[in-house]
């Protein structure tokens, strides 16, 4: 399937590993012209090195001043920017004081807002769109972090209710709320190396495929919602779960 976007721009913030490097290499296989975002400057250049024709930019999107310099970086090379992904996020948490809150509402919903608020009349000047990750967690209650949960159901709040205020621009907004996904260095690559059968059980209770999905699985739906054929969808919280979510 032709997606329609060859040439176009894509930025995609938290994109050296993971999620966020499946969506980037897939948009550029669609011949996307891709910027990986990251804080760490050798694990970018590792990642632009397997994705042909890609560039970096090293900045912490969690500072709205890091986010504006990192959409300028991106004017100031192509001109234009037309497909924004918000991928940073983490679930990680040391406890639920005052200050997880803070670091983990700053990493998975404020890096987001930053991000967006930074790139809105660029996209607005293209027509562009955009797509946050969120989690299964901001959907229903899951086993994570409380703090992590709340900022990911502030994320789909965030997105829905920002649509209608960039739809009237000509911008679209979708999140995509993923489950279990599992790849190289990931928190259950780590869990499944401390008790394999405890995982397997798990997702055997919880995941109606009874696997774990991949960063292809969202990616795939990622660039779907970027492209012009799906012009008329926004506001929207897609899971992609392996039919874990119930309600």
């Amino acid at each position: 399937m032709d997606l329609n976007i060859k040439g176009k721009v894509a930025l995609v913030t938290g994109s050296s590993s993971g999620i966020g490097f499946g969506i980037a290499k897939f948009l550029a296989a669609e011949g996307a012209l891709v910027i990986l975002n990251g804080r760490d400057r050798s694990r970018l250049e590792v990642a632009a090195q397997n994705i042909a024709g890609s560039c970096w930019v090293a900045k912490n999107v969690t500072s709205p001043s890091c986010c504006e310099d990192l959409i300028e970086s991106v004017i100031s090379k192509y001109g234009r920017l037309d497909m924004l992904v918000c991928n940073v996020g983490s679930g990680s948490a040391k406890g639920d004081d005052r200050g997880e809150w803070d670091r983990l509402v700053s990493i998975n919903l404020y890096s987001a807002v930053g991000m967006v608020a930074a790139a809105e009349k660029h996209l607005i000047a293209s027509g562009g769109s955009i797509v946050c990750i969120s989690s299964i967690c901001g959907q229903e209650v899951q086993p994570c972090p409380v703090p992590y949960a709340a900022a990911k159901a502030a994320l789909n709040a965030f997105v829905r209710n920002v649509s209608r205020q960039l739809g009237k621009s000509g911008v679209r907004i979708n999140a995509i709320a993923p489950g279990n996904i599992l790849f190289c260095g990931s928190v259950w690559a780590r869990k499944i190396e401390e008790d394999p059968e405890g995982v397997s059980k798990f997702i055997a209770d919880n995941v109606a495929l009874n696997k774990f999905g991949a960063p292809e699985d969202v990616a795939a739906l990622t660039a779907y919602l970027l492209s012009p054929l799906a012009n008329f969808l926004t506001g929207n919280i897609y899971v992609v779960d392996g039919g874990q979510v119930r309600s």
